[in-house]
């Protein structure tokens, strides 16, 4: 009995030895047919670790690009729509005046007191708020913009511009969309076409009486303030177009980095699960193997 088992130490040793390989890879394949991955921290891909690590990094770069291009379109959206809002107070006061050309002491006093809700109006536009900042003061967005307190008193000028109204500061808002790319998109409301729809407001709001020059006047500084405002507002639609271009730019990149880091990291668990099935019955034929030849002694070899 003695004799045999030395005579199968070594041939039991090396099978035992194979066989706890085998449940070594066994067990880390488990874990990837379980997880989808190759491994569970970055030691587990070698030489592929460092570009692992970059994958990922590139990912989560340009997720925050994205997710800063998305609040800054949404921002630039709402400011677009304010604008059109702002155009369509001008035209109306256009149509206005001229119905007022005519001398009819109706259309004036009804102009006059349009102009006087429509001034309301536009402070309240440009004191437009998106996600609790305020989108036309620059990069005072804790403060309402225009104060309308002083500003509506007296007549003004046609001809002499006046922000007084404006709360806010110069700074125009921007975002940066990619490493090397930034998207100046902000509008303050002390901008110049504003500030004439502002103006001729004023004027013809505070006005007791328009004379024929008056509504002359303030005829040509609404023309120019409707032509400037919708300058504004298609400076507005080329910067959304511009972060929207920028934003698809880095999904795009998003999904290739993830594709690339998908190719390293990730495993074929259909494959891993009919490698698992492999190896368990080669498993289980090498401890039915060491059971016989462990089992075995001289009395029943001489038999």
């Amino acid at each position: 009995m003695v004799a045999m088992r030395i005579a199968t130490f070594a041939q039991s040793g090396k099978m035992i030895a194979d066989a706890m390989r085998v449940e070594s890879v066994m067990a880390n394949e488990q874990v990837q047919e379980s997880s989808g991955v190759v491994s569970t921290d970055f030691g587990g891909y070698g030489s592929n670790a460092q570009h692992v690590v970059n994958l990922q990094v590139s990912v989560t770069r340009a997720q925050s690009y994205i997710d800063a291009a998305t609040l800054a379109d949404s921002k630039v959206q709402v400011m677009y729509s304010a604008v059109g809002s702002m155009t369509d107070i001008v035209t109306q006061l256009r149509s206005q005046l001229s119905a007022a050309s005519t001398g009819s002491t109706t259309e004036t006093n009804s102009v006059i007191s349009s102009a006087q809700q429509m001034l309301e109006q536009m402070g309240s536009l440009m004191n437009t708020q998106y996600d609790g900042q305020y989108v036309f003061a620059g990069g005072k967005t804790d403060t309402a913009p225009v104060d309308l307190t002083s500003f509506s008193s007296g007549t003004g000028s046609t001809t002499t511009a006046d922000t007084s109204y404006y709360k806010g500061d110069d700074e125009i808002a921007s975002v940066r969309v990619a490493a090397d790319n930034t998207v100046s998109y902000g509008v303050t409301a002390d901008n110049s076409a504003f500030e004439e729809v502002m103006r001729v407001l004023k004027f013809v709001a505070n006005s007791t009486s328009l004379s024929s020059s008056d509504i002359t006047s303030a005829l040509d500084l609404a023309s120019t303030a409707l032509d400037d405002t919708a300058a504004v507002q298609a400076k507005l639609s080329s910067s959304a177009s511009s972060i929207e271009s920028a934003s698809t730019q880095q999904t795009d990149y998003k999904s290739y980095a993830e594709s690339l880091s998908n190719d390293l990291t990730g495993v074929d668990v259909a494959a891993i699960t009919a490698q698992l099935s492999t190896y368990q019955a080669q498993l289980t034929a090498s401890y039915s193997a060491m059971s016989k030849i462990l089992s075995m002694n001289l009395a029943s070899y001489l038999k």
